[in-house]
């Protein structure tokens, strides 16, 4: 007869018990197919109210919607959570518009360089992800909390709480659904501050757009202070904005429907994504192609108006081949590819290489451009 005595299991040594439960904890936070938006706040706020203070960081150099979604989150951790929370970000803010949102809103984002790490309990990234290397999330932090737009990254799935991935055209249209579903009414400044995240970000709607966009770019406008998005908008200029657009326009070549541009020396990494846009303008062009150098480090920016191409994919495909870190979706993407230390000819080498490996990636035959002027 069987003893119907169960048979003692070994006993599960007490690291691989931790990694378990760590395991099972994050597989319980991390969004289910399917959820809601309320059920993915809940999950946010309950996770978040176990912790005293939260560091929120925005991607380098960062543009409207990722300054926008890292503010509108830090309200919500303070007022559903009681988390004092701070919005940080790497590099600079240097388009006009994207300093005037900051200044005349009053937005509360500081340099990552007054940021002391270990006193944050609670980390979390906005419009960009662990992988994504266009952040100043030191090595040896991980982070709790990711809430993005773009195409989701492997590593993305270790944060105990991930909203990532999915068509959205904006972070800030994330964020925009965690306020409705919170019941909360929305500042002026923070209202202002996602509606021209979403603007930015979908160029006007025009731009990978979702129906979710639409409905909070126009759930936003009734809220959005108009005096302080007439400023945003039509900011007052400097001089170095000028002479980049002159040297832009003279640098410019045509390799039939591609348009590339080497700006040199930039004065804001950010600027070379204005160029990249602007240039789309030009009749007939298909993709577009704008880098510059800023603080030993080259930055990229590429547009396309094909919608059977995916500009993240072929950046990423391009420039991660050579070391460097890059991110986008559909019709538009940029990259940084650090340079320390190599010299002036090694760095001419590199960018021309780059800039045949686009071309190729592009479909461009021809390797003999035209001047734009």
């Amino acid at each position: 007869m069987k003893s119907t005595t169960p048979m003692r299991q070994p006993e599960e040594p007490p690291k691989s018990r931790a990694r378990r439960l760590v395991r099972a904890a994050r597989m319980a936070l991390y969004a289910r197919p399917g959820e809601g938006v309320r059920e993915k706040l809940d999950r946010l706020v309950q996770y978040a109210k176990s912790h005293q203070r939260a560091l929120i960081l925005t991607h380098d150099n960062p543009d409207p919607d990722s300054i926008a979604a890292g503010v509108a989150l830090a309200y919500l951790l303070e007022k559903l959570a009681g988390v004092e929370a701070i919005v940080a970000y790497g590099g600079i803010v240097g388009r006009s518009e994207n300093r005037a949102l900051v200044k005349v809103l009053k937005l509360p984002v500081i340099p990552v360089a007054r940021v002391e790490f270990d006193e944050y309990d609670l980390i979390c990234m906005v419009d960009t992800q662990p992988e994504q290397g266009n952040h100043s999330l030191p090595a040896r932090h991980f982070p709790d909390v990711v809430i993005d737009h773009h195409p989701e990254r492997p590593d993305s799935h270790l944060a105990p709480i991930a909203d990532v991935g999915g068509p959205i055209g904006a972070t800030s249209t994330l964020l925009a659904e965690y306020f409705r579903a919170s019941g909360l009414k929305v500042p002026p400044h923070v209202a202002t501050a996602l509606f021209y995240g979403i603007k930015a970000d979908t160029r006007d709607l025009g731009r990978q757009t979702t129906r979710q966009d639409v409905d909070a770019y126009l759930w936003l406008f009734p809220m959005v202070d108009k005096d302080a998005l007439g400023e945003i908008e039509h900011p007052k200029l400097p001089e170095d904005y000028f002479a980049l657009q002159h040297t832009a326009i003279e640098r410019a070549q045509v390799f039939e429907d591609a348009v590339v541009c080497d700006l040199a020396e930039i004065y804001a990494p950010d600027m070379v994504a204005e160029v990249a846009e602007r240039f789309m303008y030009l009749e007939g062009m298909r993709w577009s192609l704008a880098f510059g150098e800023y603080d030993d480090a080259i930055f990229y920016s590429v547009r396309t108006s094909d919608r059977r191409m995916n500009a993240g994919r072929l950046i990423r495909d391009v420039i991660e081949a050579k070391g460097g870190s890059a991110g986008g979706h559909g019709s538009m993407a940029g990259a940084r590819l650090p340079v320390k230390g190599l010299s002036t000819v090694a760095r001419r080498r590199l960018r021309d290489q780059i800039v045949k490996d686009f071309l190729d990636a592009f479909g461009v035959k021809t390797r003999r451009p035209r001047k734009l002027v």
